[in-house]
């Protein structure tokens, strides 16, 4: 995560439940964790942690995601019977999976470097794993397939969390259309035309809107929650003043941060 944060020492975490609490304890400074991909959609997981855990979007970076099927020297695709990878990597690579393995059974892992560690220990010659090509010279695999992702315009949304806020001194109007501002709220009625109401304190003062996403609000069936990422910074007057029309007809509303757009890494 150079393009992030430069030259870091890492600190590996085997879900993203711990990657969250790291951060809340001071165990880290920043943490990075997905939270969309263009092919495979939106982890859930991670919106439900950002609401439940005291952190702040502070940084985000749109990556080109690129999947090997690796295996240790000796196999090869026709007597594989056994493939191990991340749901999500697994998802993006369902076309090949499909049509090259059918006969191999796929299976889950909590992540891509993980499975491709386990392969590598077991030694088996008809398992194989997803992951980077960087994991594959790691755990000294061999690469049967290269870049298998169903689509090469394959990227990967990861957002870096901070333990407090990225605050801008200076107040723009209009807003800066270079940074943007993510939140979670829900309404306090379900009725019809809530959500209408609620997009459009952002729409009145020329907002744009670049993500929209909704969640089942725990403990109360046919209640959602809406996460948004709308254009601006939190401390940029339109959205300071949208924010305060929204908690006029929200019952609940958190943002979530305020940061830079990401740039692309190919």
């Amino acid at each position: 995560m150079t393009a992030l944060f430069g030259t870091v020492d890492l600190l590996p975490c085997p879900t993203f439940e711990t990657a969250f609490e790291a951060v809340v304890d001071g165990n880290v400074d920043r943490a990075v964790i997905p939270i969309e991909n263009s092919l495979f959609g939106s982890v859930h997981a991670n919106y439900d942690l950002l609401r439940e855990h005291d952190v702040s979007i502070v940084g985000e970076l749109h990556l080109r995601i690129r999947h090997n099927l690796m295996a240790p020297a000796g196999a090869t695709l026709d007597r594989l019977i056994k493939v191990h990878s991340h749901p999500q990597a697994i998802g993006q690579c369902r076309s090949f999976l499909r049509q090259r393995i059918p006969h191999a059974e796929v299976i889950p892992s909590y992540d891509t470097a993980g499975a491709a560690k386990m392969v590598s220990t077991s030694a088996r010659t008809d398992e194989a794993a997803i992951a980077s090509a960087r994991a594959a010279l790691e755990y000294g695999l061999t690469i049967l397939a290269e870049n298998i992702e169903s689509n090469h315009r394959n990227y990967t949304r990861f957002l870096a969390l901070a333990r407090e806020p990225r605050i801008r001194p200076t107040r723009n109007e209009p807003a800066d259309p270079n940074w943007k501002t993510s939140l979670v709220y829900s309404m306090k009625e379900n009725v019809p035309g809530a959500l209408f109401k609620s997009l459009a304190v952002f729409a009145l003062r020329e907002l744009d809107l670049f993500k929209i996403e909704s969640r089942p609000l725990i403990g109360s069936p046919g209640s959602y929650l809406f996460y948004l990422d709308v254009e601006g910074s939190a401390t940029d007057l339109p959205v300071e003043r949208a924010l305060e029309h929204l908690m006029e007809i929200a019952s609940q509303l958190k943002v979530l941060g305020s940061y830079p757009r990401g740039t692309t890494v190919d």
